[in-house]
């Protein structure tokens, strides 16, 4: 690794500003969330035209978490192999075709596939947007600029519910593919024109035996599987969150879809808040201490969401903690994230692509398990939720124990 060595300062290519690089890499990676929560207020509607039950029509959020965790592991080696841009065009290609695919679905079967095939183009965004990151930033920025990749991201949770919402009742959901299928066509562009490779040095022919040794070495690595196992555990119980709570909040409490879309925005509002909060805080709080901190919130707030759901009727007990709870991972996303990759400079790819199988096989399982749980009360929801931020805390502790603060004589 030769990490260390340039580990404090930024490397952008020639030309290539820092404004520019987070806005491109901002527009992909918003991807994800666009995918996700665009037609979150059309899931109920889904379940009755494809005339199917809850759990099936969920299956289409499970599929798309499926895509990105099986995805994300074969970018990263070819990413480090070849280049940042080759596997990030071909993965957006591969997006945009299956969203203009998605349109012509004739079956919830169908659908769930071609969701499967969207996020295995989609996921190219995100395990190559972290790689390129490490790539021009050091390791002091790098939280920073995760930071505010997630505030400029965090308009897409807030604005693609209401979207969403506006296309299904003006025309149909099929309406908010084409969208999808319109955005993925202007982020091969950008990519395409925007940003040269960000890659320095050789170049070699991607390998099964060279993936191998890049991932079992991560693997064995036992501070990365620490912040990332946390970080996704931690980022799973949004999952949760996002696949259950349409029907939790429309179908158990009675919220319009337009009265959802605004509860989902003003978790998002939360979520950018903390992660401008947190960008500030790394000038004076480690970044490891913010992380622990934010993980303790992530489970004090599910245990009270918890309680919400067992003593009381009101849907006002659970919105409280739940808004805490999705603000907490303001600060545990970058700081995980930033801690985990950071000592793996020439191998960022198969970083990144592991951190992101990580947080998605992880979210697939614990969506799944919600939607299997639903018992028409807001009840899986929250177990799942506050069992994952009590998780996440635990395997931090276990494998990621706080370091020694350096002394005054050694800084």
């Amino acid at each position: 690794m030769h990490a260390g060595a340039d580990a404090g300062s930024d490397r952008l290519p020639a030309g290539l500003s820092r404004l520019r690089l987070i806005f491109i890499l901002a527009a992909v990676a918003a991807l994800g969330p666009l995918s996700i929560d665009m037609y979150l207020p059309s899931l109920p509607a889904l379940q009755h035209y494809f005339a199917t039950d809850a759990a099936t029509t969920q299956l289409t959020l499970a599929a798309y978490f499926v895509g990105l965790a099986l995805g994300q592991i074969f970018y990263g080696p070819i990413a480090d192999g070849l280049g940042r841009k080759p596997p990030l065009l071909f993965g957006l290609a591969l997006y945009t075709l299956a969203s203009l695919a998605c349109l012509f679905a004739a079956s919830m079967t169908q659908l769930i596939g071609l969701r499967l095939l969207q996020a295995l183009g989609g996921c190219a965004g995100m395990v190559v947007s972290r790689a390129i990151v490490r790539d021009c930033f050091g390791e002091s920025s790098m939280a920073r600029v995760l930071s505010l990749l997630l505030l400029i991201m965090g308009v897409a949770p807030v604005l693609a519910p209401l979207l969403g919402g506006v296309l299904f009742e003006h025309f149909s959901w099929r309406a908010i593919f084409l969208v999808l299928t319109l955005y993925g066509g202007l982020c091969c562009t950008l990519i395409a024109l925007g940003i040269p490779e960000t890659l320095r040095g050789p170049r070699h022919r991607p390998s099964l035996a060279h993936a191998l040794q890049a991932y079992r070495k991560l693997i064995r690595h036992r501070r990365f599987m620490g912040y990332a196992l946390a970080g996704s555990v931690a980022q799973a119980g949004m999952f949760v969150y996002i696949s259950a709570s349409s029907f939790v909040f429309i179908e158990v409490y009675h919220l319009t879809p337009s009265q959802y879309a605004a509860l989902f925005g003003l978790n998002a509002f939360g979520l950018i808040c903390a992660s401008q909060l947190n960008s500030r805080a790394l000038d004076r709080v480690p970044a490891q201490h913010l992380l622990r901190r934010a993980l303790r919130s992530n489970a004090s707030a599910g245990l009270l969401m918890v309680l919400a759901v067992y003593l009381t009727q009101s849907p006002l007990w659970l919105i409280v903690p739940l808004f805490f709870c999705v603000a907490s991972l303001g600060f545990s996303f970058p700081n995980s994230t930033a801690a985990a990759m950071a000592p793996f400079g020439d191998r960022a790819g198969a970083a990144s692509a592991l951190l992101g199988t990580l947080q998605f096989v992880i979210a697939s399982l614990s969506s799944s398990l919600a939607a299997r749980l639903y018992d028409g009360s807001a009840r899986p929801m929250a177990l799942v939720i506050a069992g994952c931020g009590l998780c996440a805390l635990l395997l931090l502790r276990v494998l990621a124990p706080p370091l020694p603060q350096p002394t005054s004589a050694s800084r």
